[in-house]
C-alpha cells in the first residue's frame, strides 16, 4: 500500500509509514502547540477527558488515509499498482475505471470504510460513526455530503475489486485499521466512545488538526520518502522532523496579578505621572471578575485609550482561558497596518509565558518559561508590503527540513542589516492563505474574521485558528448590515469554542449591542437593551447574567459648535478664507472622491496648490502608505515637550474622504464635513481639537481656539426636509442621514430654539441612541412622508443585504453528536483576501486591482519614477524574470479601481483590456510578487485609457478618470 510517490524521483511513502508519521505529528501538536482551551474544549466531551483527546487526536490523524488503501487510490501509479496487482489485491487500471473514480476521492473513501469498521467490528451505529469518521471525510477542506455518500455507496468496486481480490482488500484493511487502534492506543477506548455525542465545534477542530497534521507529514523535508538517504528508525525520524520544523509553543501568560494601574504602566511603557483611564480600569476588573471569559464590550469616546484597554483585558482573558494568542480586526488594510507596531510593542512588553510541567510530552522538554518566540501574522492581502512585517517575514524566512539529532542549530545570517526581535517570528511554515491565522498573534482586517462564517474551503482551519485565540473586533459599529449578518454567525460560534471576545466602539446603537451580545451567548436579554451611561461597559457570557458598569469620564471634555453650511464651494471657499486668515489647519470631509478632487480644485484656485492636501482611497499603495505618514508628522499630536515643529504655520486645507475618520491620529482646528449618520460624524468630530496645544488651546489661531464643525453636502433650504446631496445618499442612504439630520437640529441652528454645542463625551451616546431608536418621535412631524419613503427604502436594502449574505453563510451550530455531513454544501470554494473573497463578506461589487507601471515612449517598461529608496525607473523586462528589487517595487503600486469599473459591462471590458498586457516571463514561480496580476500601464505623462474612460494618476492627487479626455490645462489645476 502506498501514500505517496515523487513521478520525478520515483520515490514514495508506505500508507503505513504516513499513517505513523501523522499520528506521531498529531500527538507533538497536542502536546506543544495546541492552546489549553483548544484541548480543553476537545477533552469536555470525552469520559477520559484530555488523556482521551489526545487519545482520539492521534487515532483520527492516523487514520486519516485509510481511503488510499482501495483500488480507486492506488491505480494511479502503474508501477506500485503493478506490484500491488502480484501481491493479490487486484485492481483496474486507471483508464479502465474512467470518471468512475472521482465518485471516491481518498478522503470519503476513508470515512466509509471507518464507518464500516466501527459499525462491523465495535458494534457501534452509524450515527456514532459518523461524527467521528467524518473527520476522515473532510481532512481535504470540504466534510462530504450525502449525495456524495450515495453515489459510492452504488459503487462498491472503488473500495474493493469485486472477485477473489475483493477479500484481500477486505483484510488489508481491516488490518491496517486495527493496527492503528492498536498502536495509537484507542482500541481499549471504542468501546466508551461510541455513547459520546461530539458538539460540533469539536468535529471541526478535530477536523483541522488531522488537516495540520497531515500537512506536516506531507512535507518529504521533514518526511522523507523511501529510500530515505539515511536510515532512521521510528523515534529519530520524528524528532528530526519536530526539530526542523520548530513551530513556536502557544502563549500561555500567567494571570497578571498587578493592580490595573500597574498593569498599564508596565505593558505600555506609561511614563510615571501617567494615570490610568476610569474606562480602562474598569475594563481590566471586569475581565477579572467574569465567571469565565466571555464577551467584553467597550463603548467610550474616541482616544480613551480603547485600544490598550482590549489588550489588557486579552492578557487576562486568555490566562484565564488557556487561549494561545489573540487577533485584532480592523475595518481597513489602513487601520491594520497602523494597528500592528502597536501590537508588537506590547507583545515585547508581556512578561515570560509559563508551561506547567506535566504538560510536556514525552522525550521532549516543556517550552521554556521565558525567551519563547512567539509567531505574528499580519492578515490581509497586501502584509508583505508594510515594514514592520516584511521584517518580520525576512527575519523568519528558513528552509523546513528534518535536523538530526547531532545536526548543527539553524542560524540566519542577517548580514548586518536590520532584523526583528528573536521572540517575535513570521513562522516559516505559518504561511499562506490557509496556514497564516494559524500564528499565535494577528491583526488583520474583519473580513478574514469575517470568513469564518463563510462556507469555503478549509474552512475547519481558520475555526481552529480563532478558536484558540481572544478575538477583539475594533470599530465595531462601522459594518453594514451585510457584513452584520456575517459576523452574528461567527459570534454564535465563537460563543460555542467559548472564545473570549472584546468588541470595542465610540458609537454603538443600544439595539446593535444587544445583538451582538445575543448573537455570542445565544439568548436574548433586555437588560443588555437597555443599560444606560457613557461610557459603557458591558460583560456577558454563556450561563450568566449580564453585568454593565458606567465608569465616570476622564475629564476631557470638549464643547464643539454646529454650524449649517450651503453646500457651494464658493461659499466654502470665502468662509474658509475667514477663518483661516490668521492661519489654521482645516479638514474638509468628503463622502465621495469625487467630491474631494472636485473641492480640493477649487480650493486651490483661491489657497494655491501649496496649502491644500487631499487623502482619499485612489491612491497606489505606495502612495497612500507615503500620504498617512505625511499627514500625522504635519496633523499628529505635540512631542513630549508640547512641540509640533512640522505642522504648517500658514493655512492649510485638508481634503479628505472618510479615511479620515478611522486610523489616523490626527488632530485640526477646523472641521467641515459632509452630512453623514451621526455615529461617523462623530468620529469625524474626533479629529477637531483632539490633542491640547498650548493652555486652554492658545497655541491655535484666536478665532479657532473653540471647536466648531461646519455641516454642508445637503440643502438646507430644501421642503420638507433638508436633502442631502445624491452623493451622500448613494453612499449612506436617504434615511440615515434624514434621522441624524433630526437629532442633530437643535445643534444646528434649524430649529427655533438656541443653538447647543455638541458635548464630547457627554452626547455621544445620546445623539446615537436617538438616531438609531426604532421610534421616531424625535423627527419633525413635517417630515413624516418624507421619512416614511426613505424607511421603507431603507429597510427593502437591509432585507436585501441580509438575504445576500445568507446564501454562503455558514449554518448555526447544531445539536451534538450530529455529523458535519454537508457542513459547508454549496459553498464559494476557496475564500481568501483577495477582491472575489472580499466581496462575499462585504456588500459590494467585485473590484478590479492592478499594478501600476510606467511605459516608456520606446515600449519598454519601468518602475514609476517618484518612487523612493532607488525604486523609482527600474527596468521591467518583459522577456525576463525581473530583479526581486524591480518586483518588490511594482508590487507595492497595487490600486483597485474605483467603481466606474465594478459595473458588469466595464469590469469585463476592463478585465479584457488589461489581460492584453500578459508577461509570461512574470508568471514564473521565481516572480511570486507579479505573478498573477493585472498591470496598468501608464504613458510618460501619467495617462491611459481603460474601458472606455480616460485615467490620469498624479502622485498628489491621485486616480482621476473621467469619460473626456482631460485637458492639459485641467491637469495642471489638479497638480
Amino acid at each position: 500500500m502506498w501514500a505517496k510517490h515523487d513521478r520525478d524521483t520515483a520515490k514514495w511513502l508506505p500508507l503505513w509509514r504516513h499513517m505513523a508519521d501523522s499520528a506521531a505529528v498529531a500527538g507533538l501538536l497536542w502536546d506543544h502547540w495546541l492552546p489549553r482551551n483548544v484541548r480543553e474544549m476537545l477533552a469536555g466531551p470525552l469520559p477520559g477527558g484530555e488523556d482521551d483527546g489526545r487519545r482520539l487526536c492521534v487515532w483520527l490523524a492516523g487514520t486519516h488515509d485509510i481511503g488510499k488503501a482501495t483500488p480507486a487510490f492506488a491505480c494511479q501509479v502503474d508501477e506500485l499498482a503493478g506490484v500491488m496487482n502480484a501481491a493479490g489485491l487486484g485492481m483496474r487500471t486507471r483508464k479502465q475505471f474512467g470518471d468512475d473514480r472521482r465518485m471516491a476521492p481518498h478522503g470519503l473513501a476513508g470515512q466509509v470504510l471507518l464507518e464500516e469498521w466501527l459499525e462491523e467490528r465495535h458494534g457501534w451505529t452509524r450515527r456514532a460513526s459518523g461524527q467521528f469518521a467524518v473527520v476522515a471525510g473532510g481532512h481535504h477542506g470540504v466534510p462530504p455530503d450525502h449525495l456524495q455518500l450515495h453515489n459510492l455507496d452504488a459503487h462498491p468496486e472503488l473500495l474493493r475489486t469485486p472477485g477473489p481480490s475483493e477479500a484481500v482488500w477486505r483484510r488489508v484493511q481491516g488490518e491496517l485499521l486495527d493496527a492503528c487502534a492498536g498502536a495509537f492506543q484507542a482500541e481499549e477506548r471504542l468501546a466508551e466512545w461510541q455513547r459520546v455525542k461530539l458538539p460540533q465545534p469539536v468535529q471541526v477542530l478535530l477536523t483541522a488538526i488531522v488537516i495540520v497534521s497531515d500537512w506536516i507529514a506531507s512535507n518529504p523535508g521533514l518526511f522523507p520518502y523511501f529510500p530515505e538517504e539515511y536510515s532512521r528508525g521510528e523515534a529519530e525520524r520524528i524528532t528530526a522532523a519536530w526539530r526542523g520544523l520548530t513551530l513556536p509553543a502557544p502563549w500561555a501568560p500567567a494571570e497578571p496579578r498587578e493592580t490595573a494601574a500597574e498593569l498599564f504602566a508596565t505593558r505600555f511603557g506609561l511614563p510615571p505621572e501617567a494615570r490610568i483611564r476610569p474606562v480602562q480600569e474598569q475594563a481590566v476588573t471586569m475581565a477579572r471578575a467574569m465567571p469565565e471569559p466571555g464577551m467584553l464590550i467597550i463603548e467610550a469616546p474616541m482616544g480613551e485609550g480603547k485600544t490598550e484597554a482590549a489588550l489588557a483585558v486579552v492578557e487576562v482573558f486568555a490566562a484565564r482561558s488557556g487561549a494561545g494568542g489573540c487577533y485584532v480586526a480592523l475595518p481597513t488594510m489602513a487601520t491594520s497596518n497602523a494597528m500592528l507596531p502597536r501590537l508588537l510593542d506590547w507583545l515585547g512588553r508581556l512578561p515570560g509565558s509559563v508551561v506547567p510541567d506535566d504538560e510536556a510530552g514525552a522525550g521532549f522538554p516543556a517550552d521554556p518559561p521565558a525567551g519563547e518566540p512567539h509567531s505574528v501574522l499580519l492578515a490581509h492581502a497586501k502584509a508583505a508590503l508594510q515594514e514592520d512585517y516584511a521584517l518580520l517575514l525576512r527575519s523568519g524566512h528558513r528552509t523546513i527540513a528534518a535536523v538530526d539529532a547531532y545536526g548543527g542549530e539553524y542560524a540566519q545570517e542577517t548580514g548586518g542589516a536590520r532584523s526583528a526581535s528573536a521572540d517575535l517570528v513570521a513562522h516559516q511554515w505559518l504561511r499562506g492563505r490557509k496556514k497564516g491565522l494559524l500564528a499565535s498573534f494577528a491583526v488583520g482586517t474583519i473580513d478574514q474574521l469575517l470568513m469564518t462564517g463563510l462556507k469555503s474551503r478549509h474552512l475547519a482551519l481558520r475555526h481552529l485558528a480563532m478558536a484558540g485565540k481572544v478575538v477583539v473586533i475594533d470599530e465595531v459599529h462601522a459594518y453594514d448590515a451585510h457584513m452584520n449578518t456575517y459576523l452574528d454567525r461567527v459570534l454564535s460560534w465563537l460563543g460555542a469554542y467559548r472564545v473570549p471576545v472584546v468588541v470595542l466602539s465610540a458609537t454603538l446603537p443600544a439595539a446593535r449591542r444587544a445583538e451582538l451580545a445575543e448573537a455570542y451567548t445565544g439568548s436574548s436579554t433586555t437588560a443588555v437593551r437597555d443599560a444606560t451611561g457613557y461610557p459603557l461597559l458591558t460583560a456577558v457570557s454563556s450561563g450568566s447574567e449580564p453585568v454593565t458598569a458606567s465608569p465616570a469620564p476622564s475629564g476631557r471634555r470638549t464643547d464643539v459648535a454646529l454650524e449649517a453650511l450651503a453646500d457651494d464651494d464658493a461659499v466654502l471657499v470665502d468662509r474658509l478664507a475667514t477663518e483661516l486668515a490668521d492661519g489654521g489647519c482645516a479638514l474638509v470631509v468628503r463622502n465621495t472622491v469625487d467630491r474631494v478632487l472636485n473641492t480640493a480644485a477649487t480650493l486651490r484656485e483661491r489657497f494655491g496648490p501649496q496649502h491644500v492636501t487631499v487623502a482619499h482611497a485612489r491612491f497606489l499603495d505606495v502612495d497612500r502608505a507615503r500620504k498617512d505618514a505625511a499627514l500625522l508628522r504635519r496633523f499628529g499630536p505635540p512631542d513630549s515637550d508640547g512641540r509640533s515643529p512640522h505642522r504648517p504655520r500658514q493655512a492649510h486645507i485638508v481634503v479628505a474622504s472618510q479615511v479620515a475618520e478611522q486610523s489616523l491620529d490626527v488632530d485640526f482646528d477646523l472641521l467641515v464635513t459632509d452630512l453623514c449618520p451621526v455615529d461617523l460624524l462623530l468620529q469625524r468630530m474626533g479629529r477637531l481639537h483632539r490633542h491640547p496645544r498650548g493652555e486652554r488651546q492658545s497655541d491655535r489661531p484666536p478665532r479657532l481656539r473653540n471647536p466648531r464643525c461646519l455641516v454642508t453636502g445637503a440643502d438646507w433650504q430644501s421642503a420638507p426636509a433638508p436633502e442631502p446631496v445624491r452623493g451622500s445618499r448613494n453612499v449612506y442612504g436617504a434615511y440615515p442621514l434624514l434621522r441624524s439630520l433630526a437629532v442633530l437640529a437643535p445643534h444646528l441652528g434649524t430649529t427655533d430654539g438656541p443653538d447647543e454645542p455638541v458635548r464630547l463625551p457627554e452626547d455621544i451616546s445620546v445623539l446615537v441612541q436617538l438616531a438609531y431608536a426604532e421610534s421616531e418621535e424625535h423627527c419633525p412631524s413635517p417630515w413624516a412622508e418624507a421619512l416614511g419613503t426613505a424607511r421603507a427604502r431603507h429597510e427593502e436594502d437591509r432585507a436585501k443585504q441580509q438575504r445576500k449574505a445568507e446564501v454562503f453563510r455558514l449554518d448555526g451550530v447544531r445539536g451534538p453528536g450530529r455529523p458535519l455531513i454537508g457542513w459547508i454544501d454549496a459553498g464559494v470554494g476557496d475564500a481568501d483576501d483577495s477582491p472575489a473573497g472580499r466581496a462575499q463578506v462585504r456588500d459590494s461589487r467585485e473590484s478590479l486591482e492592478v499594478l501600476v507601471v510606467m511605459r516608456r515612449s520606446d515600449g519598454t517598461l519601468r518602475t514609476l519614477p517618484w518612487l523612493d529608496g532607488g525604486r523609482g525607473g527600474l527596468e521591467l523586462p518583459t522577456g525576463a524574470v525581473p530583479s526581486a528589487r524591480a518586483a518588490k517595487a511594482v508590487a507595492a503600486c497595487g490600486l483597485r479601481l474605483p467603481y466606474h469599473f465594478s459595473f458588469p459591462e466595464e469590469f469585463d471590458q476592463a478585465l479584457a483590456e488589461l489581460e492584453e498586457l500578459y508577461v509570461p516571463a512574470w508568471q514564473e514561480k521565481e516572480s511570486h510578487w507579479l505573478a498573477g496580476e493585472l498591470v496598468l500601464a501608464l504613458d510618460e505623462e501619467c495617462r491611459t485609457r481603460l474601458a472606455g474612460f480616460f485615467l490620469t494618476y498624479d502622485p498628489d492627487e491621485g486616480l482621476m478618470v473621467s469619460r473626456d479626455e482631460p485637458s492639459k490645462k485641467e491637469e495642471g489645476a489638479a497638480r
